[in-house]
């Protein structure tokens, strides 16, 4: 069994830890924070409690096994519950539709309601075409180490199924071959934002997040989906997992082109056989490995050519009873802008904030996260640009964040949100923040974003050429989000016990 450190004590970083341990192996966690968690966490603020990372749990089935392997159940662990309905999408001309949680044939029905009978078989064929491409890429393009292009060739199937996953068709594009509902095309474009992504570029494999959404749910775990971290943090510990707060690392060691360790900032040397580095892969090859071994040249170049992940402008947004009875929303509420395209263009091409932008806000029906009887806690986000001052947009110019947060609250005003009279808290988070606390350069949510054809193979792998060294989160292969970063771990973990 060998000694292993973890950089990072994100849910990537733990979930790994914990397989780790499992397996016998001596592991030890090293998080520059003060918490676990990472990116996923539940934040209370004088009586409110937000989820100011993942707000939903899709394919719970990845985090079910990862308990089952560990030696827990899930459900013994925490309060696991269905969200219906799933999603209330809102657009600007007034129509509304709400797509029910692992209901295919009621979401169909709602959209034949709302935007007529060839909406609802649009949608019907999408979906069936999402399912056969989920099928198509599950397996090679999802649950496996995705090595090099030349590792798919060997499946007896790549054929057919490049002809289903279209990777040089974007999602955009394959949308349009489907449906011409207005309404459709911005649901659909919407999921290219779960990767940081331009629905005009990203490949229309990512037409499969429909699909599990739909086909798996959307779930809320009790008190928040922090609770996911803090289960994650337990898992680890009752395995043996050393985990050590405040200890930023400066440096991977390696000699000969084979890690051997760890440099803490304070000086500290960690030996180990074994490094799983679960911090952005940009930070791991330009930062972590300053001497810039040769072997990691070819990562480091992938990694320059890929397009960063776009990054969020949120508000924690902690509100008094509503006694009104209007401003009534479902868990997860997406209100649409009438020109859904120049957000892209302005985040994507001018660097600069949208002035009309999708609005998303979570505002769970859950009495565990809040304080008081009635009150809610609202997340509102936004897409942004990167933090990048000198090249791009600088989210610290004075008076920038308070500037934006008044056109959000005029935005919700407009679609019938006029909520300033409740609002008892008010933070504001934008890409600045999300840098400094979660070490997330730029705040890229999720590393580098999905645009182009070939950005599955510019993405860090799991395995890299520095031998003894490995990637798992968001910003390694398979992706970001919750059920990618859990088959992440999942992966790293088996590559290890296979070494």
């Amino acid at each position: 069994m060998s000694k292993i450190v973890v950089i990072g004590a994100g849910v990537g970083g733990m979930a790994t830890a914990s397989r780790l341990a499992k397996a016998g192996h001596k592991v030890a966690i090293y998080e520059s924070s003060e918490r676990t968690g990472g990116k996923c966490r539940t934040e209370w603020i004088d009586g409110f409690a937000f989820d100011t990372g993942p707000s939903l749990l899709t394919l719970p089935a990845v985090y079910k096994d990862f308990f089952l392997k560990t030696g827990k159940r899930l459900e013994n662990v925490l309060q696991i519950s269905p969200v219906d309905p799933a999603f209330s999408y809102h657009f600007a001309d007034g129509k509304k539709v709400q797509f029910s949680n692992l209901a295919h044939h009621k979401t169909r029905a709602a959209i034949s309601a709302a935007f007529g009978d060839v909406a609802g078989d649009d949608w019907h064929k999408i979906m069936r075409r999402a399912e056969r491409m989920w099928s198509a890429s599950r397996v090679q393009f999802v649950e496996s180490e995705l090595r090099s292009i030349f590792s798919l060739l060997k499946s007896k199937s790549i054929f057919r199924d490049l002809i289903e996953i279209a990777p040089f068709t974007s999602l955009r594009k394959l949308t349009n071959r489907y449906t011409d509902s207005p309404y459709i095309l911005k649901i659909i474009d919407r999921y290219a934002t779960y990767t940081g992504s331009d629905p005009r570029k990203v490949p229309a494999v990512l037409l499969t997040i429909a699909f599990v959404e739909e086909a798996f749910g959307a779930w809320h775990l009790k008190g928040g989906i922090g609770k996911l971290s803090e289960a994650l943090e337990q898992r680890c510990r009752d395995l043996g997992v050393e985990i050590y707060l405040n200890q930023p690392v400066r440096e991977i060691l390696h000699q000969s082109e084979k890690v051997s360790g760890i440099l803490l900032k304070n000086g500290e040397q960690i030996s180990a056989e074994i490094v799983v580095t679960n911090a952005d892969s940009e930070i791991t090859y330009s930062k972590l490995l300053p001497n810039k071994p040769k072997v990691t040249r070819k990562a480091r170049r992938n990694l320059a050519k890929s397009k960063p992940s776009l990054s969020g402008f949120s508000l924690l947004i902690g509100l008094k009873p509503d006694l009104t009875g209007k401003a009534q929303l479902s868990h997860h509420n997406v209100y649409f802008p009438d020109n859904y395209d120049d957000e892209f263009d302005a985040i994507f091409m001018r660097n600069e904030p949208a002035p009309d932008p999708a609005i998303y806000i979570c505002a769970p029906k859950d009495e565990t996260m809040v304080k008081n009887p009635g009150e809610e806690s609202w997340f509102v986000l936004v897409n942004a640009p990167r933090h990048e001052p000198g090249i791009g947009f600088d989210w610290k110019k004075p008076g920038v964040k308070e500037s934006y947060a008044q056109l959000i609250l005029d935005k919700m005003m407009e679609r019938g949100l006029d909520i300033r009279e409740r609002i008892v808290l008010m933070e504001i988070r934008t890409p600045a923040d999300l840098e400094e606390r979660v070490n997330a350069p730029g705040g890229s949510i999720y590393g580098t974003s999905s645009n182009g054809a070939r950005s599955a193979f510019l993405r860090a792998k799991n395995r890299s050429p520095l031998a003894g060294l490995y990637c798992v989160g968001g910003s390694a292969h398979p992706g970001g989000g919750l059920p990618l970063v859990g088959i992440s771990a999942e992966i790293v973990a088996d590559a290890i016990g296979k070494a």
